[in-house]
């Protein structure tokens, strides 16, 4: 087996989010140089530590292989003249570095061409690795945008490099980077075991680092952190909150990890549970505990990064660094209910939501105004939801939400609850946030998820109105976001509500000095008129809606011309859109469904080609029993699928128009639509209108696949 490689970045204590991604880099920058020079290499496993970096590649092999070289010159035409060769022939060959006696022709059937062959010999692995590693360093520093210099050196890294290991099999490579050259030594545990470790090959590295208290592999680290969590909260009786995005973050910041347990003042229990968790979550890394109620207990567990001789100690400095965080905590909690929630919401008239829309204040207006609309449209209580929308952005004002901005609404739903407003009012404010990221859960109540509909809408409508959509690269306002939510809350909720309609009174909302802004909007030709504009906005904004639907829908694995087979009638509400993908996606396992298909695409070629015309059809025209059969047939299922098309019964609707395919397939078998007698054609034409509509009237099937 050929030698392992191993390279190291030895640095000062790293950001635990770039712990990650910078190792990955690594690897894969290495591994990836090597691969794109014809260097063969095994396995390879990227390290990471607070203090390290590092990548492991087993079996590279110690030079490249052989490789062909072909490069093609003038043609042939251009490299002769009078039988002697032209300055762009021997200005070939001079770039080849070859006499021009040394070029070959090359004929093919395009033309023929001089042509320089040869095969080059591979280079040393050991020369091709500091190449590599810049290569890769760059790929690193792009992920990175704040990096830091320190000595006297320009060199840039995210910390200042301490060391560096370069070794190739059982020799050094001579790798010069950051003022440093690099050399076969690492360092252990910063207090554990600070010495040098010399490492005589590659593959004891893992090993040694082991024995001087650091585990430098991430993935069994991180579950070795878990199960330490696990067992010590059994301990404590309880079990623990664990989140992959917390683990990870711990894990980054321990390179000898130690789970120990700690005690929180009972007096601290009064807090609502989510600053608590907030707390000890966000600003101390610790895990919360809960007991098997789901309550929770007055613990938390720490990993430390040191195996103490007095765990007590290590218990107690953790205490003692979480009690004043608890202490301010509950100190905005005792002073924020000393008012009632509604006596917050006036100063919101002088909190500035966006310099353009407004204040916060009149935001909250504008809700209001939408959710009791949507209230009224599903026979909601106006009245709850109208005072939710008051209060919902109230708890921006308080002291508990200035210092834990994540717990916005929630601590309005508590604050409500503790002044005296109804159960509804105070859950509609503690969910109208909700979703608040990718996957997560919906508001639970009808009141929520009108609250949290209106103020999504809202921000979408006011934001896209003053010109600040997002970009590829940018969405400041989180409005792709935002526009999930809503989907999401209209089907899961099963809201059946026109999406589109909302949209335009959202926007209709909007302050005065926003409309006077869209008159000058260069998306639309000046003298414009004003509902010309509302309608251009309105499209804009209902086109991102479905561009965020199709992502949506096709993580939930459907096909793009599903999609666009719905997407093609119109349909505004998104749950009847996702009514109808299911019934369409359950029409397209017929097989029916394919002819029909295909049938529909010829359908369209005709019509597009026909232009517009008559849709009456004069059946004492037909001249074929096969006009007479599909005639008969859409008049039979005519009814049929646009009774089912009513009901929302969109699987038995395109069940009856699969009935259609045999006497379509008839027709095209034996009827000429475009026969030389006008009215007959005219009249063919008029059928397959007529036709057209019906398979339009709940998906496009000519959309899908036949």
């Amino acid at each position: 087996m050929n030698p392992s490689l191993l390279i190291e970045i030895g640095a000062e204590d790293l950001p635990a989010r770039y712990v990650g991604p910078l190792s990955e880099a690594l690897g894969k920058g290495i591994a990836g140089g090597l691969a794109k020079r014809n260097v063969s290499i095994g396995i390879g496993k990227a390290f990471a530590t607070p203090r390290r970096i590092a990548v492991l590649i087993e079996d590279v092999a110690a030079k490249q292989a052989d490789q062909s070289v072909e490069r093609r010159g003038p043609a042939l035409a251009a490299a002769f003249k009078d039988g002697q060769p032209t300055p762009a022939a021997l200005g070939f060959a001079k770039s080849c570095g070859v006499d021009f006696d040394k070029l070959e022709k090359l004929e093919t059937d395009k033309g023929a061409w001089l042509v320089y062959r040869a095969t080059q010999k591979g280079r040393k692995t050991a020369e091709l690795i500091p190449e590599i590693f810049e290569e890769t360093l760059k790929s690193m520093d792009e992920l990175v945008p704040k990096r830091m210099r320190w000595g006297g050196g320009e060199e840039t890294f995210v910390r200042p490099v301490q060391w560096l290991v370069c070794v190739f099999g059982a020799k050094v490579v001579p790798l010069k980077r950051f003022g440093l050259k690099a050399g076969n030594k690492t360092y252990g545990h910063r207090f554990h075991a600070p010495r040098a470790i010399a490492l005589k090959s590659p593959a004891e590295y893992e090993k040694k680092l082991k024995a001087a208290k650091v585990w430098a592999d991430f993935t069994s680290r991180k579950a070795e952190i878990k199960r330490q969590i696990e067992t010590e909260a059994k301990k404590l009786k309880g079990a623990a909150r664990i989140t992959e995005e917390l683990l990870d973050e711990v894990t980054a910041l321990v390179e000898w990890p130690v789970a120990i347990g700690g005690r929180m003042e009972q007096r601290f229990m009064q807090l609502p549970p989510e600053v608590i968790i907030s707390t000890i979550e966000h600003n101390q890394r610790y895990f919360p505990v809960f007991a098997k109620d789901g309550k929770l207990l007055p613990f938390f567990i720490t990993v430390s990064n040191i195996q103490s001789k007095d765990f007590k100690q290590v218990v107690a400095g953790n205490e003692r660094v979480v009690r004043p965080r608890l202490s301010d905590a509950l100190f905005f909690w005792e002073q924020d209910r000393k008012k009632k929630l509604a006596e917050f919401a006036p100063g919101l008239d002088k909190v500035t939501f966006q310099k353009d829309l407004g204040s916060t204040g009149a935001k909250a207006q504008r809700v209001m105004q939408l959710a009791v609309h949507v209230a009224a449209e599903l026979g909601e209580d106006k009245a709850v939801v109208a005072r939710a929308a008051e209060l919902a952005k109230a708890d921006l004002l308080t002291r508990m939400v200035y210092e834990f901005p994540e717990l916005q609404g929630i601590m309005g739903g508590y604050y409500a609850q503790a002044s005296g407003e109804g159960a509804a009012v105070a859950q509609a404010i503690r969910e109208h946030y909700q979703p608040t990221q990718a996957g997560g859960p919906i508001p639970s109540t009808r009141p929520g998820q009108i609250l949290a509909l209106a103020d999504k809408l809202d921000t979408l409508a006011g934001i896209f109105a003053i010109g600040q959509k997002p970009t590829a690269s940018k969405d400041p306002f989180a409005l792709r976001r935002a526009a999930l939510g809503v989907l999401r809350i209209c089907i899961e909720g099963q809201l059946a509500l026109d999406l589109r309609a909302l949209l335009a009174r959202a926007l209709e909302q909007q302050p005065a000095g926003v409309h006077e802004k869209l008159k000058s909007s260069p998306a639309l030709a000046p003298g414009a008129s004003a509902g010309r504009r509302d309608e251009k906005m309105v499209q804009d904004l209902w086109d991102f809606m479905l561009e965020r639907l199709r992502g949506l829908l096709a993580e939930q694995g459907v096909a793009v011309e599903v999609f666009n087979a719905v997407a093609a009638t119109g349909a505004a509400r998104p749950l009847d859109f996702a009514a109808r993908v299911e019934a369409v996606r359950g029409f397209q396992a017929m097989k029916e469904s394919e002819h029909l298909a295909a049938a529909h695409k010829r359908i369209r070629n005709i019509l597009k080609q026909a232009g517009e015309g008559d849709i009456e059809i004069r059946p004492d025209h037909f001249r074929e029993a096969e006009e007479h059969g599909l005639y008969e047939a859409m008049k039979r299922l005519d009814g049929a699928v646009h009774s089912a098309a009513e009901r929302a019964d969109y699987t038995g609707g395109l069940r009856s128009l699969a009935q259609l395919q045999p006497p379509v397939d008839a027709f095209f078998d034996k009827v000429m639509v475009m026969a030389p007698d006008e009215d007959l054609r005219a009249n063919r034409v008029a059928l397959l209108r007529r036709l057209d509509k019906l398979c339009r009237s709940i998906a496009d099937i000519s959309c899908l696949p036949g």
